[in-house]
């Protein structure tokens, strides 16, 4: 093991560790089991932690090999943030401004695939400051299921992220949180893409805790 890899694995252990130290988050597997099949895990965003709960949440074989998908526009703003995003979170940064990037996201995505990584998307492509549950999926999740058909594609519902780690804060605040798994979605013969990303759109809305709600009192 090189010097790289090991100080990924003691940066992931200590922020798994920070992260159920902070939120005591429980991982909820409703849908699915904790499996050794390559995923792309696709999740709510509201928070800049979202991806450091998910992965916090996976077995620890299978969140050493998951990467989370994030915006080079972010990450890559100053060199502080760069080398945390590239060297310690062995994150998978693509550029989200279509006019100006030089590199595909796609191409970067399915490389991370073919070398055998699960991925961690947030297919609203940015984080939901809005009311709304969800903002709509953008097509990445549509083009990873028709490049990707072997991969499954679970669903998860992060529950209080916003809350503990909002807009601008630094420093989170100590709240519960969940983790919630739903059944993997799979891409039907010929289907549409518009009808796919809201079937997967409404599979991800199925576990919220107000839709669990509704459910539990129908």
């Amino acid at each position: 093991m090189n010097a790289k890899t090991m100080m990924r694995r003691t940066c992931a252990m200590l922020l798994a560790g920070l992260a159920r130290g902070v939120t005591g988050v429980r991982p909820i597997w409703q849908g699915c089991s904790p499996s050794e099949r390559q995923r792309i895990y696709f999740a709510n965003h509201c928070s800049h932690g979202d991806f450091i709960l998910l992965s916090s949440s996976l077995p620890p074989r299978e969140r050493e090999r998951t990467r989370a998908v994030a915006g080079a526009d972010y990450w890559k703003r100053n060199k502080l943030r760069h080398i945390l995003a590239k060297d310690l979170l062995n994150t998978v940064l693509v550029d989200r401004n279509w006019i100006e990037r030089s590199d595909d996201p796609m191409v970067i995505m399915i490389d991370a695939l073919e070398q055998g990584s699960s991925l961690i998307v947030f297919p609203e492509g940015t984080r939901n400051m809005t009311d709304e549950p969800l903002l709509r999926f953008r097509s990445g999740l549509y083009n990873l299921a028709v490049a990707r058909p072997d991969v499954e594609l679970v669903p998860c519902w992060i529950e209080n992220m916003s809350r503990v780690l909002p807009k601008g804060a630094f420093l989170p605040v100590p709240l519960l949180c969940r983790v919630v798994f739903g059944t993997p979605v799979v891409l039907e013969q010929d289907e549409d893409r518009k009808d796919f990303l809201n079937r997967a759109r409404q599979s991800l809305l199925d576990l919220s805790p107000e839709q669990q709600k509704a459910l539990n009192h129908g």
